[in-house]
């Protein structure tokens, strides 16, 4: 009789998952690695801007599209202007890319002193719309100076700080002539009852008296003074004191000053994780005013959803991100002011518009920067994204990096023929 010999246990196989905080790890590795290469900042900041204007974009189409065909009787005319805007600002910020630092701070006094002229003639000449005397008419075209104004003033500043740069110990000269300039530009939009984009310009000159480092104490006189003159506006004007009172629980007057904002919380609400999809929103058909401009944020989540608004805030803060680091690396005071004057700018417009929508900050008239419908925003936006990519390109890493892949296209040219 055959003997079999029993067979021996099989060892189980080594599972080849690797462990969750092994994968974590690895994740943070790669993302790091890509991080440090030369390029990525320019990247980040081309990356995230592309897909901010890509999105404004889309919209715009929807948000407007009942507004234009009410009042054009074409369902595409804002956005055909949109489309016209970015024609005319893409090659702006490419050619701003483009400048030597030496050139863009040779543009520092021209661009306060006609910053300052379109204020005054806006103030003297200025249209009223919404109860703000914020628009100038050239001709054919219907601009608003307060939007150039940001850029310029934050191109001077940087300048005059950077040309101070050893004297900057002393609070005379962190004062003297930015702050007392500052404080003309934003009198004359002041004088025109914007107090949204006054706080913006107020924002933009607390950053920048930050970056240099002023003292503790001068803030505080600043944000007083800041906040006097806020309710002493606020004080003057019915509207905008029920606003600014009201702005908490927009329902308590949900048919007067509460109309907006309820709506936008509507909006937000209604969109829940991922929106109803594009061009389905229901508050855009004449519940929610603005809808195309700054409240677009309330749009963008009732359509995309928490993960669309997410997005949005996600690509802001990429933004920044890339500028900070840009600030971080160099050795030029000028590009390190003028990298985190436009983060305050483009950062701190996005907070105050996001917290209007959401109804923690009253109403005031704030657009979403490349995102909201307007030339007159768009425009500087772009050539300042511009200016910063210009910047990142210039990181002694990336520059050493773009002149390699310059030798290597060219050598490659010569051996093709």
């Amino acid at each position: 009789m055959a003997t079999t010999t029993p067979e021996a246990p099989t060892q189980p196989a080594e599972s080849t998952r690797r462990p969750f905080g092994s994968s974590i790890r690895g994740g943070w590795t790669a993302l790091r690695d890509a991080l440090d290469r030369p390029l990525s900042s320019y990247y980040l900041l081309v990356g995230a801007s592309a897909l901010l204007l890509t999105i404004g974009l889309i919209m715009v189409l929807s948000a407007s599209s009942v507004y234009s065909y009410r009042y054009y009787d074409d369902s595409y005319a804002v956005v055909k202007r949109q489309l016209l805007w970015v024609v005319i600002g893409l090659p702006c910020a490419f050619i701003a890319s483009r400048l030597s630092v030496s050139w863009v701070r040779g543009l520092a006094w021209p661009a306060y002193i006609v910053s300052l002229s379109l204020l005054l003639l806006t103030w003297i000449f200025g249209q009223e719309r919404n109860g703000n005397q914020n628009w100038l008419e050239l001709g054919p075209v219907a601009i608003q100076p307060s939007e150039i104004a940001k850029l310029g003033l934050i191109l001077w500043a940087a300048n005059v700080y950077a040309r101070k740069e050893r004297r900057l110990g002393s609070v005379h000269h962190v004062m003297i002539p930015v702050v007392p300039g500052m404080l003309l530009a934003t009198g004359l939009v002041v004088a025109g009852r914007d107090l949204g984009t006054a706080l913006v310009l107020f924002a933009i000159l607390l950053g920048m008296l930050w970056v240099v480092g002023a003292p503790a104490r001068l803030f505080i006189v600043c944000i007083a003074v800041i906040g006097a003159v806020a309710v002493f506006l606020a004080a003057m004007d019915n509207e905008r004191l029920s606003r600014i009172t009201t702005f908490t629980d927009p329902f308590k007057d949900y048919h007067g000053t509460g109309w907006q904002p309820a709506h936008g919380l509507y909006a937000l609400a209604s969109g829940g994780w991922f929106g109803d999809g594009i061009s389905a929103s229901t508050q855009k058909w004449g519940d929610l005013p603005e809808a195309h401009t700054d409240f677009i944020f309330a749009v963008l989540g009732e359509e995309l959803g928490l993960v669309g608004t997410l997005l949005i805030v996600g690509l802001f803060f990429t933004i920044a991100f890339a500028a900070v680091r840009i600030a971080m690396r160099t050795d030029d005071p000028f590009v390190r002011y003028m990298s985190f004057g436009i983060v305050v700018w483009l950062i701190g417009q996005m907070m105050i518009n996001v917290g209007m929508v959401l109804a923690v900050l009253p109403v005031i008239g704030i657009p979403l920067p490349l995102v909201s419908y307007g030339g007159s925003a768009l425009l500087p936006s772009l050539v300042a994204l511009g200016i910063l990519a210009g910047f990142a390109r210039r990181e002694p890493e990336a520059a050493q990096a773009l002149a390699a892949r310059r030798r290597n296209r060219s050598a490659g040219l010569s051996a093709g023929r």
